[in-house]
């Protein structure tokens, strides 16, 4: 397997990970490799160049990190065959973050934080379908399990992946009825890959393309409270948008993680549960930014209601309004001070956008949007669909579905047919 890896991905390898009962030398942590490739990408090289080229003291030098550190790692290259053979009797893949089977959603929302090294077991190809993320407590109530069961199976039914953190509680209930509905799911592990991949129900959802197992850590490490967190940016990175069935109030993984994604500069959709019944966590994610949970589905795809629930939260509008605004139908002046960061990146769809582009003509505005929709209109392109078509599922106006798919048309996600003209996912 050392050979079919790039040599990229070795680079990180030697610089980042844990090999076995490996101690000689402690692996960079993600702000020391970001420093490196920060030195990398001034340098015009890449990681791989560190294996061959690139003399350690240089990066040392421009690092500060310790020259012997760097050399005793970049040195471990008999230890790092002897892993890649076990992994890869496993079934276990690996890849590095300049690698281009590397989430690119992942690497979009995360940017330098995104985990240098993903190990996984499935299709990688999953990470790039439409998804929901899936969270909440281990002990989960029966209301709310009732609810995280419904809510999978809707998502199979719909064409969404479930992606989820694979523990205990809701992760689990959540991604096993996704499966056992037809449909698909990513765990993303916080401990011991290796084990759950040799189980038995999860090596069969695997071979029939139905589950994905992901891990930012070596295939057998072990459970901590810091590898569970650092687990939850990637299911938020990996999910088009999240959903919280269950959050305890300032307590726990899962309040901890949904409070980071929501104070993210550029959040993807954080959707919470509100039936009367949910944990106080919910309603005080709610006021932080949250959007509640359309449990009126009706006839309409998941697609659908999620678009229109996410307008209605950037419209402003709340459960008591009777009036639901038509999506970027808007009248609010803009306040000067809004600041978005780091650039194009998914995120809530803002309800000042279209405001935003005609009257300040903010070109990074626009792309803030498109990211945002940009999963629901590749949902929506499972088959040829004329522009009014698009307008009438997303409930957008016609001028501004046509932007949104031209733009898709010439970044080569989706492929134009002539008389009638109409767009589809490229094949």
């Amino acid at each position: 397997m050392i050979d079919t890896i790039s040599e990229d991905t070795k680079a990180v390898l030697l610089l980042c990970g844990f090999f076995g009962s490996d101690r000689d030398e402690k692996p960079l942590s993600p702000p020391e490799y970001s420093r490196v490739v920060k030195w990398l990408v001034e340098m015009n090289r890449r990681p791989g160049d560190l294996i061959h080229d690139i003399s350690v003291a240089q990066v040392a030098g421009s690092t500060q990190i310790a020259e012997d550190r760097l050399e005793q790692l970049i040195q471990r290259g008999v230890k790092l065959a002897f892993a890649l053979e076990e992994w890869e009797r496993n079934g276990i893949w690996v890849i590095s973050r300049g690698d281009t089977e590397y989430p690119e959603k992942l690497k979009k929302h995360l940017k330098g934080s995104a985990p240098p090294i993903l190990f996984g077991v499935g299709d990688k190809s999953l990470c790039e379908e439409v998804s929901l993320g899936m969270v909440g407590s281990r002990n989960v109530d029966q209301d709310g399990e009732a609810f995280a069961i419904s809510i999978a199976r809707i998502c199979a039914a719909n064409g969404h992946t479930v992606v989820s953190g694979g523990a205990r509680g809701v992760d689990q209930i959540s991604m096993n009825s996704a499966i056992s509905a037809g449909g698909k799911a990513i765990g993303v592990l916080a401990e011991n890959l290796l084990r759950k991949s040799l189980e038995r129900e999860a090596r069969k959802a695997i071979a029939q393309g139905q589950l994905l197992l992901l891990s930012p850590y070596h295939p057998n490490a072990k459970f901590t409270v810091g590898t569970a967190m650092a687990r939850n940016k990637v299911i938020y990175g990996i999910a088009d948008h999240t959903l919280v069935v269950s959050a305890e109030l300032q307590k726990g993984g899962t309040w901890a993680g949904a409070e980071e994604e929501l104070k993210r500069p550029n959040h993807r959709p954080v959707f919470v549960r509100l039936d009367g019944k949910e944990p106080s966590g919910n309603k005080k994610l709610l006021k932080m930014g949250a959007i509640t949970w359309p449990f009126e589905l009706g006839s309409d795809s998941l697609t659908d209601v999620l678009v229109a629930s996410i307008a209605n939260r950037a419209n402003g509008t709340s459960d008591q309004m009777e009036k639901q605004q038509v999506l970027f139908d808007v009248s609010e002046t803009v306040e000067p001070d809004v600041v978005l960061q780091e650039l194009p990146e998914q995120t809530l769809i803002s309800s000042a956008t279209v405001a935003l582009e005609d009257n300040r003509g903010g070109t990074d505005f626009a792309d803030e949007v498109y990211l945002a929709v940009l999963p629901f209109i590749k949902a929506c392109a499972d088959e040829p669909r004329t522009v009014a078509e698009y307008s009438r599922r997303l409930d957008v106006i016609v001028s501004q579905v046509k932007k949104w798919l031209e733009r898709a048309l010439a970044d080569g996600l989706l492929e134009k047919q002539q008389n009638p003209v109409r767009f589809s996912l490229k094949k």
